[in-house]
């Protein structure tokens, strides 16, 4: 009995990371919509109680920052999974296939290595916050730290993921009117 060593065709490939990239970015979009739930919340109860009540939250400043800290870096991946992050493309997209196909693949190559970067170092950050305490709350500044580690090791993967699906061709994810981009 042989067995087989045949590889699935690239497109496959590109096929499947797509879909995973989906699924992580569905996820990462939905713990981002909870989180900013919860920062509206806690910011309206602070704006109650400092003007109706007017008696100070003071938790709800703090609070609120830190999870607008988590929500904005999380936020970074789907930006980077849809493909809607800051670039200039003027040029690129008037370049035929392959040679464009190229550029985007060191272009992501250059991505992953600052938010690689940036994610080693955020893990060094999130390490020295574990001493250091949050001003109200009985919380190391490990957890609001480790943001930054966190959102760049997502971004590293979804640009790994992007980079397999367009550079093979599979295709981009659909926009938010569901046209391809």
């Amino acid at each position: 009995m042989a067995i087989s060593t045949d590889l699935p065709p690239p497109h496959h490939w590109g096929q499947r990371c797509a879909a995973l990239a989906a699924g992580l970015n569905r996820g990462v979009e939905l713990l981002c919509a909870a989180l900013l739930a919860v920062l509206v919340l806690v910011i309206w109860i602070g704006v109650f109680g400092r003007y109706v009540v007017e008696l100070p939250v003071t938790w709800a400043e703090e609070l609120s920052r830190y999870l607008m800290i988590w929500a904005a870096l999380l936020a970074v991946s789907c930006g980077v999974a849809r493909r809607e992050h800051v670039a200039v493309t003027a040029l690129l997209h008037r370049l035929p296939g392959a040679p464009r196909r190229w550029i985007e693949l060191a272009i992501d190559l250059l991505a992953l290595a600052f938010f690689g970067f940036l994610c080693y170092f955020g893990i060094g950050m999130a390490q020295q916050g574990a001493t250091q305490y949050a001003t109200i709350f009985e919380m190391t500044m490990a957890i609001p730290f480790a943001s930054v580690s966190v959102s760049c090791a997502l971004v590293c993967v979804q640009l790994v993921l992007a980079a397999v699906r367009d550079f093979t061709g599979a295709g981009r994810p659909a926009g938010p009117e569901g046209e391809q981009s």
